[in-house]
């Protein structure tokens, strides 16, 4: 009789964690993501928006106005521009190159998809309070939130596999929150907005991981590349 053929240990839990992360990090986000989109297009409202943002206004300090503020600018098209090319552009020269096309094409595609998604849904900005910062363009989902939360999400990668992992983890979940807050402290997103861009940042770049072999060695930042010299 033939024996039953087991994968090694080691594949196993590749192949474990590798659906727990499509299922939790791609498939979930997704859904919420599409849950909410449907509403947003039906011109919907969400009830619990409203006291929320109220409440994040009612208990806004000056420590917080003040980074909110410091966020905002931190967290715009052109400073996350320079952190982004300065990534990839970083990787690649210090030839990481499979990390360069990872950081491109998870970082790149977060971007892209917030953009296209502000311009499908053209859902009008909150109008609770006077605005502390001026913003144009629609609201959802919320590019700052994006951005962030697909940084965190390349940065936590990159640091899973050393001893860096729980602290990096602890600052990127941090900084997505404090930006996702932030939005709405200054008055320019809805709770929604903030959570849509939060999942589809996330989303991207583990969909971006998935899409280039979800393998450790991919995220290795001492990767060796051979150089051929001639005499």
């Amino acid at each position: 009789m033939l024996r039953a053929m087991h994968l090694p240990p080691a594949l196993t839990h590749l192949r474990h964690a590798a659906l727990i992360r499509f299922l939790l990090g791609i498939l979930l986000p997704l859904i919420v993501i599409g849950v909410i989109a449907e509403d947003v297009l039906e011109k919907q409202r969400f009830a619990f928006e409203q006291p929320v943002m109220l409440w994040v206004h009612a208990h806004a300090t000056s420590v917080l106005t003040a980074l909110s503020l410091f966020l905002h600018a931190f967290g715009g098209p052109l400073p996350m521009g320079v952190v982004f090319i300065a990534i990839v552009l970083g990787l690649w020269f210090t030839r990481r190159h499979s990390l360069a096309v990872f950081a491109l094409l998870g970082l790149g595609s977060s971007v892209g998809f917030a953009f296209a998604m502000k311009l499908l849904f053209n859902r009008p900005r909150p109008e609770l309070w006077t605005r502390l910062v001026v913003e144009s363009g629609a609201s959802f989902p919320s590019g700052h939130s994006t951005v962030a939360a697909a940084l965190a999400t390349f940065a936590v990668l990159l640091a899973w596999h050393s001893r860096w992992r729980w602290p990096v983890l602890l600052v990127g979940v941090g900084y997505a929150v404090l930006m996702a807050y932030s939005r709405m402290l200054v008055g320019v997103h809805y709770p929604t907005d903030v959570l849509a861009g939060a999942l589809t940042g996330l989303a991207c770049v583990l969909g971006a991981y998935s899409v280039l072999g979800g393998s450790p060695r991919l995220l290795r930042l001492d990767e060796q590349v051979e150089v051929n010299t001639h005499a």
